[in-house]
């Protein structure tokens, strides 16, 4: 079987989903390969793109090699304003390399102009179109190439966001008119979404044979006619990657402990509006398994995936620290009030916490049943900056409880506490469809297609987007005590390189 992860998303780190679905496949003896067409492709873009006319471009060219292995050694991450410039100027030789067509291809991003990932009609005109893709010139000859060698009878596909729809179709386009005999199969973060919204399961007959919502593993061995009912966990496989391709300073292992939300209320929650259930690894089984695979594999990072880290997992951590640094997501709870709590997870190796702070009033997290205080918001950043982990906050403006006093109140609350943040992550709410939020409000279309699955709205306290948006540029990032966190932002990268910034030389190991 070959496993595929198709372009484009941040090229820094290979696919969870792919290295679970290997470790099942390896588990029960199946022959598999796997192609991360995303870091592949993107590399070979990147490597293939002529300057052209274009200064920018051309001193992107000239400065590759130094700026790919500045990433590399840890040397980008010593200076700011010389990492922005590297990784500009690797972008730009994306950005580039299609614009005349009308796509725009980013280090984090895909866009095609003429043609819609929300839209089934457009994903399967770029399944019949495959040869105007991008990435055409890499995975014709490079599926080509192995499904000749090894002869693979089934490919799977992992589609996790809106950036890889169109690229992965066009892959299965090609797939279908070349090797009509081959079972294709898809799932993934975005497949689970589309289908737990649509329930049309038939909506790409005819392209696809198999679609997965969900963990896959047990899904893809009963195709592959292994049966296998019980919940049954398999250490995921990351020998199987390339580490010499990712853009970052050491190999980063993706690992979930978790599928869902434990807390799983929040109004505007995914996981809620689809009803995903919760399902976690028993915390020192997850511990076990992750020392097996760092001795194995000796990473300089390790990136929990989990929506949240429950607090089992992190005082499992506390009780067994892990021999490299970690991060991940973490929800706000009385625990981490705790300063001897905080000071274990830091000897357990956690470098950095990803925090869904959202907005700064207490009655707007109250109307999003975010179940959490501002004053332990508060307690939580000043006892991890004494403490040396570095902070990530995720800010949420215009759900439908906020106005623009409560917006106001949450820029008060950032400057407040500007000494205790590293970095910030600012969004406007969209609103899922299916979410309790979108009862009573007068909804508008937002993106347009059949497979949207977020809207626009009337909102009810006439804090629209076009508000926001002035806002959030005119006030809250224009603001002298939060500026400083804002430029802090690893372009493209974002969260996935902030640990990097976390000491002085670069490397958190």
């Amino acid at each position: 079987m070959l496993l595929v992860y198709p372009p484009a998303s941040k090229p820094c780190e290979p696919p969870a989903g792919i290295a679970r679905l290997a470790g099942a496949l390896s588990a029960n003896s199946i022959e598999f390969d796997v192609v991360d067409a995303n870091i592949e492709g993107i590399q070979w873009l990147i490597k293939g793109t002529p300057p052209g006319s274009d200064r920018w471009a051309k001193r992107a060219v000239k400065n590759l090699d130094s700026n790919m292995a500045s990433i590399k050694n840890g040397h980008l991450f010593k200076n700011m304003s010389r990492y922005k410039k590297s990784i500009y100027e690797i972008n730009r030789l994306l950005v580039v390399s299609h614009a005349s067509q009308g796509i725009k291809i980013t280090l984090s991003d895909y866009e095609d102009n003429a043609l819609s990932p929300v839209r089934s009609q457009d994903l399967i005109h770029a399944a019949s179109n495959f040869e105007k893709n991008p990435f055409y010139g890499y995975f014709s000859q490079r599926l080509k190439n192995i499904l000749e060698k090894k002869g693979y009878k089934t490919i799977g596909i992992s589609i996790n966001y809106l950036s890889q729809a169109l690229c992965a179709f066009s892959m299965i386009g090609f797939l279908r008119q070349h090797y009509p005999h081959v079972k294709i199969v898809i799932g993934g973060g975005l497949i689970t979404s589309w289908m737990k919204k649509r329930h049309r399961a038939d909506i790409f007959n005819g392209l696809v044979d198999y679609i997965i919502t969900g963990p896959g593993e047990i899904p893809l061995l009963n195709i592959l006619g292994v049966e296998i009912m019980e919940k049954t966990c398999f250490t995921p496989r990351y020998n199987i990657f390339n580490k010499d391709l990712y853009l970052s300073p050491g190999f980063i292992i993706p690992y979930n402990t978790s599928y869902g939300c434990y807390w799983g209320r929040c109004n505007f929650c995914p996981e809620r509006a689809e009803g995903n259930r919760y399902l976690q690894i028993r915390p020192y089984d997850a511990i076990h398994e992750l020392n097996a695979i760092i001795e194995d594999i000796q990473p300089c990072l390790i990136h929990f995936t989990d929506n949240a880290l429950s607090p089992a997992m992190m005082e499992a951590l506390i009780e067994n620290p892990l021999p490299v640094p970690w991060y991940g997501f973490a929800r706000i709870h009385k625990n981490l009030t705790d300063m001897d709590f905080c000071k274990g997870l830091k000897k357990s190796g956690c470098t950095m916490l990803k925090l869904g702070v959202e907005s700064a009033d207490q009655s707007v997290l109250d109307a999003m049943n975010k179940g959490i205080l501002i004053d332990h918001v508060t307690k939580t950043l000043e006892n991890l900056k004494k403490i040396g982990i570095a902070t990530y906050v995720y800010i949420l403006f215009g759900t439908p409880s906020e106005s623009m006093e409560s917006a106001r109140k949450t820029l008060d609350f950032i400057a407040r506490n500007h000494n205790n943040i590293d970095f910030i992550n600012t969004a406007i709410f969209n609103l899922p469809l299916d979410s309790p939020d979108a009862r009573g409000l007068n909804i508008k279309e937002f993106y347009r297609g059949d497979l949207s699955l977020y809207g626009d709205f009337i909102h009810p306290k006439g804090w629209g987007r076009p508000q926001i948006r002035h806002f959030i540029e005119r006030e809250f990032k224009a603001n002298p005590l939060i500026r400083p966190i804002i430029q802090r932002q690893p372009p493209f990268f974002t969260s996935n390189h902030a640990p990097f910034f976390t000491t002085s030389q670069g490397k958190v190991c």
